[in-house]
């Protein structure tokens, strides 16, 4: 199919894509047909998140397959992936081996990286919606990628087991969503945004059960707002955990960490 850099450049643009260029690049290469290419044009230009027109995200270093209507991981979950890896592979310094489960894992980005840097982590990941579950397990051991609510999700047998909890749950206050980006509040799921009035309903729920999940020595990471760290460390302290807090400027990233005494 010939090149039509300028022309989809022109329309991207208008469309107010800030990188046009690459974006161009992007839905050529994925575009099987010139027709093909018009309807990932088309919707791309209506509004329609790039990513899934084009099958995958970038997350980490690696590709992870996405499709319509789930949430697309974003870069500054990338400093809550590194975390991740980093407590397994201490885990499996010391043991061997490490139980690494993703909760409200979305694709699984956060699951996959960890997989792809720790290859002794045994990767669990549950989610309650049913696309983003189906997404997960093109990106991961698809038996080990669970449908439902939090905890309720997983085989009982988890129980206690899990030395490194990594959550992105959803974070952003009810209100707030509408000034969200249309690419993300329009085409994203709502149960993948909404954190409740204060955006810390999830973490409430987490913070709750999360201490009879967690191995010895176990340590959970959830991303928060930097306005919110304070607030959800708390959450997790009451639960009896040792918290603390990392962020990187660079991508916006706020971690809060949690871990079982002792």
């Amino acid at each position: 199919m010939p090149e039509q850099h300028p022309e989809i450049v022109a329309r991207l643009r208008a469309a107010g894509c800030v990188f046009a260029e690459d974006e161009a690049r992007l839905l050529t290469e994925a575009a099987g047909s010139p027709a093909q290419l018009e309807e990932l044009l088309s919707r791309r230009v209506a509004g329609e998140p790039l990513e899934p027109l084009l099958g995958w995200a970038e997350f980490g270093g690696l590709r992870l397959t996405v499709e319509p209507g789930v949430f697309v991981p974003r870069r500054r979950t990338e400093l809550l992936a590194r975390r991740a890896a980093g407590f397994a592979h201490a885990a499996v310094d010391r043991a061997g081996t490490a139980v690494v489960l993703d909760l409200c894992c979305g694709v699984g980005a956060i699951g996959a990286v960890v997989a792809d840097a720790v290859p002794d982590a045994v990767v669990y990941a549950a989610d309650v919606d049913p696309v983003a579950v189906r997404c997960a397990r093109s990106n991961l051991p698809s038996g080990r990628v669970f449908e439902g609510d939090l905890f309720a999700a997983l085989p009982t047998d988890l129980r206690g087991q899990v030395d490194v909890l990594a959550v992105n749950a959803p974070y952003v206050p009810t209100d707030a969503i509408s000034l969200m980006p249309p690419e993300a509040r329009d085409h994203e799921p709502g149960v993948a945004l909404d954190g409740g009035a204060d955006g810390l309903d999830i973490h409430r729920r987490i913070a709750a059960e999360a201490a009879a999940w967690l191995a010895p020595g176990g340590t959970l990471l959830i991303e928060a707002g930097a306005q919110q760290a304070q607030t959800s460390a708390a959450l997790f302290a009451a639960a009896g955990l040792a918290t603390g807090i990392e962020s990187d400027d660079e991508i916006g990233a706020t971690v809060v960490l949690a871990v079982v005494p002792g």
